[in-house]
C-alpha cells in the first residue's frame, strides 16, 4: 500500500490456542496502527474446532475483533463435527468451502450437492463463501456456475513473498 499498490484486504490464519490464551484483540488492534491498516481490510480465520468449543476467553476476543471492524472467517468449513447454530451466535463474516469438497467437483455429484449446500448456507446468513484449494479452470467454472464468486488456490497463485506479490499485483491487477 505504501508503494500505491491496491490491496483490498489481507486473511491471516489464527491458531485456535492463541485465542484461548492470549490477547488477540489488542495485539491485532496495535499492529493495525502501527502500521495504519483499517480493521476492515483485515480477515482472521479461525477453524470450526474453536467456534464448537465453549470457552468465554476465545468468545470475548472473537467479539472484540468484530467490534473493531476485523473480519472472522471459518476454515475449512463442513470438515469437523460442526453445529450449525455457532453460524448464528458467533460473529463470523465468512465461510471457507474446504478443499476437500473442490477437489473433485468435476466428477462428484455429492461433492457439487455439498458444495451448493454450503453456498446455500452463506446466502441465507449473508456471509461470503470462499472456495479453498482451485487448481483448475474447471473446478473455477463448476463454484462460479454454483454461484461461488471468491475463490483462493494454484489456479490464481502459488504463495508468494511479500516483494513477488507485489510483482505478481502489478501483472494481474485482480481487481480495480
Amino acid at each position: 500500500q505504501r508503494r500505491g499498490l491496491a490491496v483490498p484486504s489481507m486473511a491471516i490464519n489464527v491458531s485456535p490456542l492463541r485465542f484461548k490464551q492470549d490477547d488477540v484483540a489488542g495485539d491485532v488492534a496495535r499492529l493495525l496502527a502501527q502500521h495504519g491498516l483499517a480493521a476492515r481490510t483485515l480477515t482472521l480465520e479461525v477453524t470450526e474446532r474453536l467456534m464448537l468449543e465453549d470457552d468465554e476467553h476465545a468468545r470475548a476476543q472473537l467479539t472484540q475483533l468484530h467490534a473493531m471492524g476485523v473480519r472472522l472467517s471459518l476454515d475449512d468449513f463442513g470438515t469437523g463435527y460442526s453445529s450449525l447454530s455457532y453460524l448464528k451466535r458467533l460473529p463470523v463474516a465468512e465461510l471457507k468451502l474446504d478443499k476437500s469438497f473442490v477437489r473433485d467437483l468435476e466428477t462428484d455429484a455429492d461433492d457439487r450437492a455439498l458444495a451448493a449446500a454450503v453456498l446455500a448456507i452463506g446466502r441465507a446468513l449473508d456471509l461470503v463463501v470462499v472456495a479453498e484449494g482451485v487448481e483448475t479452470e474447471g473446478q473455477h467454472l463448476a463454484l462460479l456456475r454454483a454461484g461461488c464468486e471468491v475463490a483462493q488456490g494454484y489456479l490464481f497463485s502459488r504463495p508468494l513473498a511479500a516483494r513477488a506479490f507485489e510483482d505478481w499485483l502489478l501483472l494481474k491487477r485482480p481487481w480495480p
